[in-house]
């Protein structure tokens, strides 16, 4: 009679095994997690929540949030890239001060952090499976985070939805444009309190290059060498006068109340004054302003952001 409690109990184990997969994250840890899970956690919500709720998941935790759902910061990327109406995570804990406690009473089954994060991914794995996503530049590009991530939650058909959902859009923008982009040159700067030079991850760069152009190459003319940020590298002001891109990519920063092309402008005019006289794309009027909320995820989202923008820029710079 004791028999059967004991296979039952020992079926149950095995089928939550079954439902487990072994994997190597970015940190080249090997970890243990759910094949489809269920309620996630994730220590970076720009780079590793916003791809996850492109994939159509509802996230439970995030760092950086408050308790009532509300950001640490007046900017809410969810807002911003998908728009009012998803639903928000709860928070475990203001920047810099991880609440263990908050995020235990959240029971996460999958904790997604970055490789920002190996210093407490030990004490993360206390509470839930730990896994380290890449997201720096020279790690990752364009929205490979997203590909990796629906490979990891089992989100890889959905994915596959947002894909061809974006490859329709960018073959509709380029069949709106008058001359191949094939071998033109771009440069996307950030604007701060300083010119950044952005790096190789975000939807911008994604779309940008799927049109055909490419990525100026900073490091052959001596300039943004080590790039190795999340996103962006300081880039003086003297370097951006010498260098000649097709397109200049403009965006002005998170934290400003005007994203949009007057306010990026008004931008740079205090840090580089007159450059519209002297910057070649901008009198050859090959200057694109982008709200670097919008394109800068990694997600197929910002892509779609871009290409929009983009074809807009596209057809007012033409006449």
């Amino acid at each position: 009679m004791r028999l059967l409690p004991f296979l039952t109990a020992l079926f149950v184990a095995s089928a939550a095994l079954a439902d487990d997969q072994t994997v190597t994250d970015d940190a080249g840890r090997s970890v243990t997690v759910p094949e489809h899970p269920q309620r996630i956690v994730v220590m970076h919500e720009p780079l590793l929540g916003l791809p996850l709720i492109d994939l159509g998941v509802n996230l439970t935790g995030s760092y950086g949030r408050n308790d009532d759902g509300s950001f640490s910061t007046k900017l809410d990327f969810i807002d911003v890239v998908f728009g009012k109406g998803v639903e928000k995570p709860k928070g475990i804990g203001p920047f810099g001060q991880i609440d263990l406690e908050r995020l235990r009473a959240l029971d996460p089954d999958l904790i997604i952090g970055s490789e920002l994060d190996i210093d407490s991914v030990d004490q993360l794995s206390t509470v839930a499976p730990t896994y380290l996503q890449n997201v720096s530049t020279g790690k990752t590009r364009g929205i490979d985070i997203e590909r990796d991530l629906a490979k990891l939650v089992g989100r890889e058909d959905a994915f596959d939805d947002r894909m061809k959902t974006y490859r329709a859009r960018l073959e509709s923008v380029r069949n709106s444009l008058s001359e191949s982009l094939e071998g033109k040159t771009y440069l996307a700067i950030f604007l701060t309190d300083q010119i950044n030079a952005v790096g190789e991850m975000s939807g911008a760069v994604q779309a940008l290059e799927d049109l055909g152009y490419k990525r100026l190459a900073l490091d052959e003319q001596g300039n943004g060498s080590g790039m190795g940020s999340t996103l962006i590298v300081p880039l003086s002001t003297e370097a951006l006068g010498r260098l000649e891109p097709d397109l200049l990519v403009v965006m002005n920063s998170y934290m400003s109340d005007n994203r949009e092309e007057a306010g990026s402008r008004q931008a740079l005019d205090k840090i580089l004054p007159g450059w519209e006289n002297f910057l070649k794309p901008a009198r050859e009027g090959q200057v694109l302003f982008l709200d670097s909320a919008k394109v800068t995820s990694p997600t197929v989202a910002s892509a779609l952001h871009t290409l929009d923008a983009f074809e807009k820029w596209s057809k007012t710079s033409s006449q």
